[in-house]
């Protein structure tokens, strides 16, 4: 093999290299994103199934309006 077809390899691996990084990274913040929205869909479905509990947001009061005595 000649230097130019060595030099030749050795850009392409470096290039390799900087892609493996950068897809990592993407990977990686990806799952930090996944993580977080499995969080809030857990809080979400938590909230959701008290909510069906207690019929409103706070406890006591009514999930829809009364209706107006004169109907």
């Amino acid at each position: 093999m000649d230097d130019s077809r060595i030099i030749e390899l050795e850009i392409k691996v470096a290039y390799q290299d900087d892609l493996l990084q950068i897809l990592n990274q993407t990977v990686a913040g990806q799952q930090q994103t996944i993580e977080r929205l499995q969080v809030t869909c857990q809080w979400l479905h938590e909230r959701i199934r008290q909510l069906s509990e207690t019929g409103s947001e706070k406890p006591g009061s009514p999930l829809r309006h009364d209706i107006p005595p004169h109907y």
